[in-house]
């Protein structure tokens, strides 16, 4: 994934937050806050009614970035093909790790996080805070996923549990 950060977004431009996902920059706008002039991005979260603003001079701080390339995609995709790594720690600690690694806003890191969490029917259950962290995992790549392929969120969606299936 490449760290460089773009520092100039166009209106329209689909983007990543790492702490939100996956959303659209709508407008540039200038606001007074303490007499002092500051730029923002005005970005509109895919999910929910979210909009964000994003200070130019912060962008970097916050992580703001342009979508993966096709060819990160596609090491995501090879990523869940690989065996989940079943870590012998407690859940707290463990949960602590892929919380991180989801709001690091990394399709690589993110990808791993779904593998791991990943469970067939014929699999033993899951507590409900290993269900519940495993879909934010898988929106936030379905998401992202769908931007670069430019197809939908269920789409990809669809994709991403046809190859954990099949694996």
């Amino acid at each position: 994934m490449s760290t460089k950060q773009n520092p100039n977004f166009d209106i329209g431009e689909i983007v990543v937050y790492p702490k939100h996902g996956v959303g659209e920059i709508v407008k540039l706008e200038t606001m007074e806050i303490s007499s002092i002039k500051t730029k923002f991005y005005i970005v509109k979260m895919e999910q929910g009614k979210l909009t964000i603003r994003v200070p130019l001079d912060k962008q970097k701080e916050v992580g703001l970035r342009k979508i993966c390339s096709k060819k990160t995609i596609n090491q995501v995709f090879e990523i869940l093909k690989l065996k989940p790594k079943i870590r012998r720690i407690m859940w707290s600690r463990r949960a602590q790790e892929y919380d991180g690694k989801i709001f690091s806003g990394d399709p690589i890191k993110i990808a791993e996080v779904v593998r791991d969490l990943f469970r067939k029917n014929n699999q033993p259950e899951q507590s409900y805070s290993e269900r519940q962290m495993f879909q934010i995992a898988l929106e936030r790549l379905a998401r992202e996923v769908a931007a670069v392929e430019k197809t939908d969120y269920f789409q990809s969606t669809e994709k991403i549990e046809n190859i954990l299936n099949n694996k």
